[in-house]
């Protein structure tokens, strides 16, 4: 199964840290985010990975060279950020048919991802317990079938997903540039063909200067 890091976008929450940096290569401990994340679907089992890349997308991707030389990671190129889902589709022709993983670069986690279901329908998603900010959950599960209810979820999405790659290719979209959560998943979760599991491990969102800290604090303590 190959994998996808989602790590276009602008970063703007973490201003002005991503001014003159792409987000995925701020640092946690003594590693970027990005390697941290490649270390880690590596780790896991995953040998071919696919990176989107466009803001301050040279020094995103001089950087991963360096680090990974001999390793198969293309890169997906985007003049502009595209969004989540935008960017899942724009990469279709590198990532291929199959079903593949998708992470977000800009989390630090412990997640298990080394048995994750490969034959779904449409998406397999990986919720955690809900952070402090996002009180409110995303979605929750009944029988392993992803509903989402009016006012309060109990748990949030992690970032990691499994997708099969018919959920872009049987529509059509307005825009190039489209989240995933908003415009492809809702139609699949509606049908009940969104699956997903819970993890307990560790997981944060590291989306704003503030949890940028607490991810460094949370490394410090355990090293």
């Amino acid at each position: 199964m190959k994998a996808m890091i989602l790590a276009a976008g602008f970063g703007k929450r973490l201003l002005p840290l991503t001014e003159n940096l792409p987000k995925p290569l701020l640092k946690v401990g003594d590693q970027t985010l990005i390697e941290r994340n490649i270390n880690y679907l590596i780790k896991s089992g995953f040998s071919e990975i696919v990176i989107n890349a466009s803001h301050h997308g040279d020094l995103l991707m001089e950087h991963v060279n360096n680090i990974f030389p001999g390793h198969n990671i293309l890169f997906s190129i985007e003049e502009k950020p595209l969004g989540t889902g935008g960017g899942i589709l724009n990469a279709l022709e590198i990532v291929g048919d199959e079903t593949f993983l998708v992470m977000n670069s800009d989390i630090f986690h412990n997640i298990d991802i080394t048995h994750l279901p490969k034959d779904i329908e449409a998406a397999h998603l990986i919720g955690v317990s809900n952070p402090g900010h996002n009180p409110n959950g995303d979605f929750k599960i009944n029988d392993n079938i992803v509903e989402i209810t009016k006012g309060s979820n109990n748990l949030t999405w992690s970032g990691i997903s499994i997708i099969n790659p018919v959920i872009f290719k049987e529509n059509s979209f307005e825009s190039k540039t489209f989240n995933m959560w908003d415009t492809v998943l809702p139609k699949y979760i509606s049908s009940k063909k969104v699956t997903a599991h819970a993890s307990s491990e560790f997981w944060i969102d590291v989306g704003t200067p503030e949890r940028l800290n607490l991810a460094n604090r949370v490394y410090n303590d355990k090293n």
